[in-house]
């Protein structure tokens, strides 16, 4: 089971849990593609998931999970790995 993070947003788990699935790179525009959010909300929380090393940016527009993001999507991760400040 996964840990209650209180800064985190349902969109934040969908963008995490597409990059797991699909085991790809991708841009924010093609996640939110593929998630129903728009491009901007995606980009902004790619953002904050990169600050709080959940995500990896990989050039200008890509991004991946990290070794901590994939802990977090398989309920591996404990809330108190998860820091961040905002």
């Amino acid at each position: 089971m996964r840990p209650r993070i209180d800064w985190m947003t349902q969109g934040d788990e969908r963008i995490m849990e597409f990059l797991y699935e699909k085991e790809i790179v991708a841009s924010p525009s093609v996640i939110a593609a593929n998630i129903d959010y728009t491009g901007e909300y995606i980009s902004r929380r790619c953002r904050t998931l990169t600050d709080a090393e959940l995500l990896q940016r990989v050039d200008a527009s890509n991004y991946r999970l990290t070794a901590l993001g994939e802990s977090f999507i398989t309920g591996e991760a404990t809330a108190d790995e998860i820091e961040f400040d905002g």
